[in-house]
């Protein structure tokens, strides 16, 4: 594994619980319009924009009728903010977004409409042989993540002097990196390009501008081959707004980081890429020079960054902005999940 120091030895590269709220109170949902409600929806916004209502709230047997309430516990810690959806028995629907039922206790679901058609299914993508590692071959790891269609975002020292990139993709198939990627030295970022590869991407923050103390999460592949191989998550806060030496292009967290996350995403509470993990501060040398351990100091290329990058290189991501009620850490893993790889460089 190749770890590569930045700014004069201090900082390693790295190749290879949430606040108590008091119980909410319960809300009611009114159904305004004119017929029968076989199903009542209610998420913590912004996941009724993405489709995802989970399951209805309302017993089979027993549907809301025309100018009938139903009254709803949000579970402890949910927020303010919801998304409800109400779909009658006749098909059409009455959806409403960021709803702040801890300022309005009753929610009137009245205009209903049939829903918009789903889209068609993507074509197939065609397939491509998979490759299988080398396992006589010298080897380090990293992590990457997918910002559009077959285009995966590392750091440049993940990649740097391999004979081959292997990628091993959310759904098990390893994949082949095709070269030349598009680098970045100064940034330490790197654009790869792997046919065959498909899934969901992840999106960049569009704003609200990043503040210390935001809490972030970082996911990927620390210490491939001592630790289990499914993807570790850690959750941190923004702790500077610039890194080493006032480095601009640099975020310091306090999520942990090992060798193998290099690469791999940092997300906010939203779910939001906010960064690109790089490094860490080299301990054992700071001790050296200060007779003290520094302890937990991590860096990350800011999103800005990386979204210019991606912008230059012609693979402009998507974009999101963050705001309403904030996601559980586990919701945040689940997003990046099925966007996060593994990567094996081999010499």
């Amino acid at each position: 594994m190749k770890l590569q120091p930045a700014f004069l030895l201090l900082a390693l590269a790295l190749a290879h619980p949430a606040p108590a709220h008091a119980e909410a109170e319960p809300f009611r949902v009114v159904n305004r319009t004119d017929a029968p409600a076989v199903g009542l929806y209610a998420v913590r916004t912004p996941r009724g924009a993405s489709n995802d209502w989970g399951r209805s709230l309302l017993p089979a047997e027993r549907p809301l009728p025309a100018g009938g309430a139903f009254r709803i516990q949000p579970a402890e810690a949910a927020g303010c903010r919801f998304d409800l959806r109400l779909v009658l028995a006749d098909g059409r629907e009455s959806t409403v977004r960021d709803r702040d039922i801890c300022a309005e206790r009753e929610v009137s679901m009245a205009s209903a409409a049939r829903p918009a058609p789903l889209p068609a299914a993507p074509a197939a993508a065609p397939a491509v042989e998979q490759q299988r590692p080398n396992s006589n071959a010298r080897a380090s790891t990293g992590t990457g993540f997918l910002v559009a269609p077959e285009r995966v975002l590392t750091n440049h020292h993940v990649v740097d002097g391999c004979n081959r990139v292997l990628l091993k993709a959310p759904d098990g198939r390893w994949l082949g990196a095709v070269p030349p990627a598009r680098v970045d030295q100064q940034l330490d970022l790197a654009l790869l390009s792997v046919p065959g590869l498909t899934g969901p991407t992840l999106a960049f923050r569009q704003g609200p501008a990043v503040r210390r103390g935001e809490g972030v999460v970082v996911f990927g592949f620390p210490l491939a081959g001592l630790l289990s191989s499914d993807p570790k998550l850690t959750r941190g806060e923004i702790n500077g707004l610039a890194g080493l030496a006032d480095n601009p292009i640099h975020f310091q967290v306090s999520a942990e980081v090992q060798p193998g996350n290099s690469g791999g995403p940092m997300l906010d509470m939203q779910g939001h890429v906010t960064g690109v993990v790089v490094s860490k501060l080299n301990a054992q040398r700071v001790a050296q020079r200060t007779g003290d351990i520094a302890q937990n100091v991590n860096f990350a290329v800011k999103g800005e960054a990386a979204l210019a990058f991606l912008q230059r290189a012609g693979a402009p991501p998507r974009l999101a902005a963050s705001t309403g009620a904030e996601r559980s850490a586990a919701d945040i893993g689940d997003i990046a999940q099925r966007s996060t790889l593994f990567i094996r460089c081999e010499k």
